[in-house]
């Protein structure tokens, strides 16, 4: 998968084909990637109005999507 986008597979997030998120979970495991997922997908609704307005709301969605991803494993 090469199409980067800045809410689904932002490309600074990605390395050698393998992105964060994936990363993450195999180090960290999936119950602490949850929580980071919830903790981010607040982050980015708690400053909505003072940066980047739908796009972090687009971010807390995908943050949130991934969450139940996790919980529903």
């Amino acid at each position: 998968m090469d199409k980067f986008d800045n809410v689904d597979r932002p490309r600074h997030y990605v390395l050698e084909g393998l992105e964060c998120i994936d990363v993450m979970r195999a180090v960290f495991g999936d119950e602490k990637v949850e929580a980071f997922c919830l903790l981010n997908a607040f982050k980015y609704l708690w400053r909505t109005d003072r940066k980047n307005g739908a796009e972090d709301i687009r971010k807390a969605a995908w943050y949130m999507a991934k969450y139940c991803e996790l919980k529903e494993k």
